[in-house]
């Protein structure tokens, strides 16, 4: 628990145009992974644009890159790879670490532009929403054909963690 900088949430909305690895369609979850740990959504049946809707939290004791996986389940082989995308949390948990309070609804805090060595769609704005921080980003997926995840980040302080 010293350790412990906080909780980060990552909520996977919705994947969009994913690729196809069935006949012609795919049933696709997505495995989240930091450091060792490693969390997983539910499969969504025959849909290349899943809405998942789910809440993943993993423990964060240093800022390590965040890598998101997604696969088609396969009931008698091995289940397919779709696609995988790395994003890095630093410049959220610098707004964290900013500790603001009292923004009205939806404040830019700061942007993240898409480069080459990140794998946002989009321009990615970390906001100051319903009483919080949060990242919400759009991830092209690399490694395949096509593909998107939808994806926000929030923060969750722990009581008795270092904090940030």
């Amino acid at each position: 628990m010293e350790h412990l900088l906080g909780l980060l949430r990552v909520h996977i909305h919705k994947g969009v145009n994913l690729a196809v690895r069935d006949v012609n369609t795919s049933d696709p979850y997505v495995i989240v992974r930091m450091g060792k740990q490693k969390l997983k959504t539910r499969v969504v049946k025959n849909n290349i644009n899943p809405v998942w809707n789910e809440d993943l939290t993993l423990s964060v004791a240093e800022p390590l890159p965040v890598k998101l996986e997604v696969y088609d389940k396969d009931t008698f082989s091995l289940d397919d790879k779709m696609g995988d995308a790395v994003f890095d949390i630093q410049p959220f948990m610098e707004a964290v670490r900013m500790r603001l309070g009292n923004l009205p609804n939806d404040t830019i805090i700061t942007n993240v532009k898409p480069t080459r060595t990140n794998c946002l769609a989009e321009e990615s704005h970390i906001t100051w929403t319903n009483g919080k921080v949060v990242q919400n980003m759009v991830l092209r997926l690399q490694n395949v054909e096509c593909g998107e995840i939808e994806i926000q980040l929030s923060w969750i302080d722990v009581p008795g963690s270092r904090g940030l």
